[in-house]
């Protein structure tokens, strides 16, 4: 089968470089599919993206479709003749050349015919076409006089096949082999000779690597090398990179420097303004330490540097002049006087002000910490003044940095270490990843906060709908439940949120505990599955309903290693064969031994009278499991030898709540009988 080498380069003005991976994704897997629509087959596909540029390039793509057998059936033979001759007429033919064929009892007329496949070069434009309008745009834009609308104007468009030009005309430019290099260095414009020298051509012609990863990982090693002469470390932020990389097609490295009285603002404001205003990364001594000093990412050699560096170096001058007049005007007003203000800035209709938020907090910041044996007043002190920071300068310029700011306010109105702490953190995790709040207070709030919120959005039915998550409760959730687990907090996730929703007005609805408990347990599940847990554990240990987070993560825990052990298997079928012979059983597990006949069956209750009380107030699970792994021959020998559902009806009920006793010994880990496979 004949193949060909496929390029598609479409040029465009300076692409939004927050956007320009999805964009190339999303022209590679629209192109593929629409490709796969008309059965061509390929080989690798690879897409490339630049500010000025998104290319695919296609390996031994099918030159040309395969042909088809088109059949289709018709009325049957005896049917009305101008039923018959509309059938032929709709496909073109004479009534005379319709195939006859018998299907089940009756006799049908067909008609049949091949259809040659197309050329691929003849169905490339339709199929380029709509790949790149289905391009989900959310601003899009017009230019010129012209109806076309994309991301960006578009200036210029390569189509080839192998050494060919593939004819098109897409939103107004005509397909070629022209393609364009930087600016305002090299070559301006040239010829791409073939599809698979693409790369490699624009490499040596124009010194463009158009591998985003490939030239992302060049910017690493240049900001890294930049850093070492300045005998100092970088510190990359992988989203500052691949935005950098989004806006440089010619990388450059380069360090500059800034006043060192700037050191005297908190460095978390001074690292905002350098990576959000221009693009910088910040370098750190050996002892961690901020350095007066950035690095920067040009998209020109220059002949001289310094030029460049010098025009950076002004222009971060006002940028950290701002943040230091923040910092100082911000200082000169207590949190505690900022919360009169909070009234005016709204939390959310129906939820009341930020004050009101601030007040809710600091209830559920008391009595979480009580719950917990730590310091209510500290906890409460915190999480009234947590949100007081919106109203401050610097937040009001660097969103980013709410909580942060407050903590160092906090420590300069003389609030406690513990306080500023706990305003620093408790908007931690941020997201996926993100450290937990280091404190036993940042812990507090942080589950104060997220959980307000959580119950007043949901109770007032704004919660997550299918893939619509406006308020990212899905994501808060998330980081609550990361807070209980991996900071082990044995807290009551009903509890909370029962005491959550009745601090809220009466326009929140008290009675989403069960809904909200729910979508709790969904995110958890989405926790444990990242963290390779399978489906069955989850479900297993839900069937017991623990109302802990934690508790819940020391069952999972305790059944992961159970799942290890060779007895597992006979141990899971057995509790499943149980739950299926108790399934209508109502009785309790009060045994009389006495009625026993049977050598295995009095083993089995002596065994499980030692384990019961072996195991009477224990909550480590692990050690349950393995005492319960002991079970397993006594267990075995019982379903061997006895059988459960005997004729006389006080020794079967004697039998049945036996095994509801084994049951309920298994019941007070999980309902292993979930891990059937």
């Amino acid at each position: 089968m004949k193949t060909h080498d496929f390029l598609l380069e479409l040029g465009t003005e300076e692409l939004p470089p927050k956007l320009l991976k999805t964009l190339s994704n999303v022209l590679k897997n629209n192109l593929v599919a629409e490709l796969k629509s008309l059965d061509l087959t390929m080989g690798e596909v690879r897409v490339f993206a630049t500010p000025r540029r998104l290319a695919v390039s296609i390996d031994n793509l099918q030159a040309k479709q395969e042909d088809q057998l088109i059949e289709r059936k018709g009325p049957a033979v005896g049917s009305p003749g101008k039923a018959i001759e509309g059938f032929a007429r709709s496909c073109g033919v004479d009534v005379a050349t319709l195939e006859k064929r018998v299907l089940g009892d009756k006799e049908y007329y067909f008609f049949k015919s091949e259809k040659a496949g197309e050329k691929t070069e003849a169905l490339l434009p339709s199929a380029v076409e709509k790949a790149i309008s289905n391009i989900p745009i959310t601003r899009a834009m017009q230019w010129g006089d012209l109806d076309y609308l994309f991301v960006r104007p578009v200036h210029w468009l390569v189509m080839l096949l192998d050494d060919t030009v593939v004819p098109a005309k897409i939103m107004g430019l005509d397909s070629g082999n022209i393609t364009r290099g930087l600016r305002f260095t090299g070559e301006r414009s040239f010829e791409i000779p073939h599809a698979d020298q693409y790369q490699s051509l624009m490499a040596d012609k124009a010194q463009i690597e158009v591998d985003f990863d490939t030239r992302k990982e060049t910017i690493r090693k240049q900001v890294n090398a930049v850093a070492v002469k300045n005998n100092a470390t970088a510190v990359i932020d992988e989203s500052l990179l691949d935005e950098v990389c989004a806006l440089v097609e010619y990388p450059k490295a380069f360090s500059g420097n800034f006043d060192e009285k700037f050191l005297d603002v908190p460095e978390e404001a001074l690292i905002s303004a350098m990576k959000s205003h221009q693009k910088y990364f910040h370098m750190i001594d050996g002892s961690g330490n901020l350095l007066p000093a950035f690095i920067s990412v040009a998209n020109i050699e220059s002949s001289d540097l310094s030029v460049i560096v010098n025009g950076n170096e002004r222009v971060i001058r006002p940028r950290l002049a701002d943040s230091e007049f923040f910092w100082k005007q911000d200082k000169s007003k207590r949190l505690e006087d900022r919360l009169v203000d909070l009234d005016k800035v709204l939390f959310m209709k129906s939820l009341g002000s930020m004050a009101d938020k601030a007040k809710r907090i600091e209830q559920l910041s008391s009595t979480i910490a009580n719950m917990l044996g730590i310091d209510a007043v500290v906890c409460a002190r915190a999480g009234l003044l947590a949100k007081t920071d919106l109203l401050s300068e610097m937040v009001g310029e660097f969103a980013d940095l709410q909580g942060v700011m407050g903590g160092y306010y906090a420590r300069n109105d003389g609030e406690s270490v513990a306080v500023a702490d706990a305003i620093k953190e408790h908007y931690q995790p941020r997201f996926a990843g993100d450290a937990l709040p280091s404190t036993p207070s940042g812990l507090v709030v942080a589950i104060a906060d997220k959980l307000d919120t959580i119950t007043g959005i949901v109770g007032i039915g704004q919660g997550p709908t299918g893939s619509k998550d406006p308020y990212s409760l899905r994501r808060l959730a998330l980081g609550l439940l990361r807070i209980f687990v991996e900071a082990k907090l044995d807290l009551n996730l009903k509890t909370l949120i029962e005491i959550s929703l009745n601090l809220h007005t009466d326009s929140v609805d008290k009675t989403t505990s069960p809904k909200i408990y729910q979508f709790m347990m969904e995110r958890l599940k989405a926790y444990y599955r990242d963290n390779k847990v399978g489906g069955s554990v989850f479900e297993a240990v839900l069937a017991v309903s623990p109302e802990s987070p934690l508790d819940f993560h020391q069952r999972v825990e305790a059944l992961n290693v159970f799942t290890q052990q060779s007895e597992s298997g006979s141990l899971i079928e057995a509790n499943k064969r149980i739950a299926n012979i108790l399934k209508d059983y109502e009785g309790d597990s009060e045994v009389d031994a006495s009625l026993f006949l049977e050598a295995s069956e009095i083993s089995l209750f002596e065994a499980t009278e030692v384990v019961s009380k072996q195991l009477c107030g224990q909550k480590d699970y692990q050690a349950i499991m393995i005492s319960l792994v002991g079970l397993k021959s006594v267990i075995d020998s019982f379903f061997d030898n006895v059988m459960v559902n005997a004729q006389e009806p006080n020794l079967r009920k004697a039998r049945l709540a036996l095994i509801s006793r084994v049951r309920s010994l298994f019941l007070s880990v999980a309902d292993i009988s979930y891990l059937s496979s």
